[in-house]
């Protein structure tokens, strides 16, 4: 049985400066205190009581995928252009936001940018409005999102996309936006997301695999292009939307994951690149 493989999966998480990972042990900053995993056991402060503990084992294992079926997915793929990312990403799962909020206001940070270039915004976001909890902070909550200028929040070097986050965020608050999608198709919550300023079919497919975790991929992302195009030996401008989706919808219900390890990929190799 394949076991879930948390450095891996820790190395592919956005680096909010929310959590860490030490010794073997994922750590994730809440409102009230730090909870970890070790792969076997939770770990959480003996001041939570019952509730608070149940809620952040059920944040930990959503945000790690802990319910995920590696070894159904290795055998869908075995077979196919794509097995060679088994040996490579070996235990990787998708990791996802602990909060729908979270993942909407780190989805649009990374809009026409580089993932590391969103990734440094996004810590300095956290640290601007972000509420220390020992060495980590928790992610900063919509009233305090709401309570900065736009012009603050630029200082966390956001651009374009604080005026969508500072939007967003009000339009949340007063419950014009509703997140919470869960029982939602993938095309309608597509649609209805797309009638907000600021988020456009990438950001919408992206925001529901890394908030909600429905099984959609941003088939447009540039990142996710250049992987297919490395796997099938194309050139980048040779493969657009529609390619992609041609090669990753026939894998149905592991197409989000799939696709998860191709763009995983090409990060891979044009870090080695970069190297060289």
């Amino acid at each position: 049985m394949a076991g879930i493989d948390l450095r891996k999966t820790a190395g592919e998480m956005i680096r909010n400066g929310t959590w860490k990972f030490e010794d073997g042990v994922f750590y994730q900053a809440f409102e009230s205190g730090i909870a970890g995993y070790d792969g076997e056991n939770f770990i959480l402060p003996d001041s939570w009581g019952r509730g608070e503990k149940k809620s952040a084992k059920e944040k930990l294992s959503f945000i790690l995928g802990l319910d995920t079926d590696l070894d159904s997915f290795y055998a869908e793929i075995s077979d196919s252009p794509f097995a060679f990312l088994i040996d490579e990403f070996n235990g990787l799962v998708v990791p996802a936001s602990p909060d729908t909020y979270q993942a909407l206001v780190e989805t649009i940070a990374q809009q026409q940018v580089s993932f590391e270039f969103a990734q440094r915004t996004i810590v300095n976001l956290v640290k601007l409005a972000g509420r220390p909890v020992e060495d980590l902070h928790a992610f900063p909550t919509p009233e305090r999102i709401a309570s900065l200028g736009e012009e603050e929040l630029k200082k966390a070097k956001l651009g374009y996309r604080a005026g969508y986050i500072k939007s967003l965020t009000e339009l949340y608050l007063a419950k014009k936006l509703d997140l919470e999608l869960w029982d939602w198709g993938v095309e309608d919550a597509i649609r209805y997301l797309t009638r907000f300023r600021g988020i456009g079919k990438w950001s919408a497919e992206l925001f529901l695999a890394y908030g909600l975790r429905k099984n959609v991929y941003p088939a447009g992302d540039l990142g996710l292009r250049r992987g297919i195009a490395k796997i099938f030996g194309k050139r980048v401008k040779e493969v657009g939307e529609r390619d992609v989706r041609e090669v990753i919808e026939p894998y149905k219900e592991w197409k989000g994951l799939l696709a998860f390890y191709v763009l995983c990929y090409n990060r891979k190799t044009e870090m080695e690149r970069k190297r060289k």
